[in-house]
């Protein structure tokens, strides 16, 4: 685009690859959920309220906020030129203002102010008075922008604004378009399919009941199911709240809502489906298991508003998620899970959560406190004694388990199960020791996965205890 004209850039969508309004939502709903919520009822009918409203509860750091890199690039090539580069954007203009500053653009820019919507002919008509029809380029990305284009002189149209670019050529205007598209495959990666490996702890209670009927198979395999797309739809609700404390993330900051690569309305859609794909599964497997996975979402949202952000009673809470996939393995199946099981899996748990917030501290880049978290560096001594504590405690619950009457039916040669203990507990000290140190994935689960060493334990584990329930002698002939 030349001339001397100025270069109007759209903000939501446009120049940011985010929403500034669901940015103040999110934001508002990780800071103050109960006035975020409060305002967006009162205001839902009036959208200028509305982003108004949530602009005061919760500004978003622009400094933080994703750009479309082509636009940026466009911006700086106009102002290298002399032009004026000028933000106009339906979201509130305080936070328009707070961009123009932070970028250098300027002297002022257009946006609502809590009583006009600025936005399609609103806008068009806002920039007609300051600029003059065809006095001005502009660049947008939606439908609501063809009011602007079509007073504007040249185009430029990011992402697929169907016909927008063929109508406006067929009215004499240059058009640049922009490839704005997200990808399904950046969608996939913020459902993180590789965490719903956890989920295989649902077999733990058919494995200790040695059912291997295909029936029961099936059942737990649809548990799995649902607790997949359960966990997924947290897992969004998680990013989408902590978006702020992932762009200060030595890695975090990639992820899909983070960056942008994923538009915040398509997650938003998505937590929605993956939700009601999960209870619909779970209303198929029978009051119970729709009970607890009922519990572990309910659990798993006041861990993602507020628990995570509390020391100790995170990692408390994480342990429970897990022991909840064993209570819903059994659910599902329609068997029994035993209480010792379920206590051994807890501290199991606790001992992993300690070891993820210890290798996020190993690997923090100062010693103030995590972004979103309740730790410091000055915790991971704690966090090692806690570690410790719920490796010894889950050595002692299986060793107890070994003389249950449960044990005594389904593991003739106890003895095995005894040595199965050497295995057990040094795969949980490597994993406490690697964390400590840094060593290892900021998840630990995604870490045990690919650790071969760890994977040999873990291997070893279940053949002594396969041997001792006399399996192995049965399916191998050994």
């Amino acid at each position: 685009m030349t001339g001397n004209r100025p270069l109007v850039l759209d903000v939501d969508g446009t120049f940011l690859r985010t929403d500034l309004l669901l940015e103040c939502f999110w934001g508002g709903l990780h800071r103050a959920p109960l006035a975020t919520l409060a305002a967006t009822f009162r205001n839902l009918k009036d959208r200028a309220a509305l982003k108004r409203a949530l602009a005061e509860i919760a500004p978003p750091r622009v400094d933080l906020l994703p750009l479309r890199n082509e636009i940026a690039a466009e911006a700086l090539a106009a102002r290298e030129d002399g032009r004026e580069v000028v933000l106009a954007s339906a979201s509130d203009a305080a936070l328009v203002g707070q961009l123009t500053a932070h970028y250098g653009f300027g002297p002022h820019g257009f946006g609502s102010d809590g009583r006009t919507n600025l936005k399609a002919e609103t806008k068009a008509q806002a920039l007609v008075r300051a600029y003059g029809e065809r006095g001005f380029d502009y660049a947008g990305d939606s439908a609501a922008d063809r009011a602007v284009w079509a007073v504007a002189d040249q185009a430029l149209v990011v992402g697929p604004v169907r016909g927008a670019a063929t109508a406006l050529r067929a009215a004499g205007h240059e058009v640049r378009e922009v490839d704005g598209r997200w990808h399904l495959r950046d969608l996939l990666r913020a459902l993180r399919p590789h965490q719903w490996v956890k989920n295989g702890l649902l077999f733990l209670p058919m494995l200790a009941a040695h059912d291997f009927r295909l029936g029961t198979l099936a059942l737990v395999l649809a548990g799995i199911a649902a607790f997949s797309a359960a966990a997924s739809s947290i897992y969004i609700v998680n990013d989408l709240l902590d978006l702020e404390a992932d762009r200060l993330h030595p890695t975090k900051c990639n992820r899909p809502f983070a960056s942008g690569a994923v538009p915040i309305r398509i997650g938003m859609v998505a937590t929605v489906a993956l939700a009601l794909v999960a209870l619909g599964i779970g209303g198929a497997l029978g009051p119970p298991f729709v009970a607890v996975i009922a519990v572990y979402m309910a659990l798993s949202l006041a861990y993602s508003l507020r628990l995570k952000r509390m020391r100790w009673v995170d990692v408390a809470t994480l342990a429970s998620l897990y022991t909840l996939r064993v209570v819903a393995g059994a659910a599902a199946s329609g068997g029994e899970a035993s209480f010792l099981m379920l206590v051994f899996v807890f501290p199991v748990f606790l001992t992993l959560g300690c070891v993820k917030r210890m290798t996020e501290l190993a690997l923090a880049p100062s010693d103030g406190r995590l972004p979103g978290r309740g730790y410091g560096r000055a915790d991971r001594d704690d966090l090692l004694n806690v570690a410790g504590l719920g490796t010894v405690g889950a050595l002692v619950i299986f060793f107890s388990y070994s003389f249950t009457s449960q044990a005594e039916a389904l593991y003739p040669a106890r003895w095995m199960l005894w040595l199965a203990l050497l295995p057990i507990a040094a795969w949980l000290m490597r994993m406490v020791r690697l964390g400590y140190r840094g060593q290892q994935d900021y998840d630990p689960i995604v870490f045990a996965l690919r650790d071969r060493a760890g994977l040999g334990l873990i291997f070893l584990t279940l053949s002594l205890m396969m041997y001792s329930s006399g399996l192995w002698q049965r399916w191998v002939g050994f």
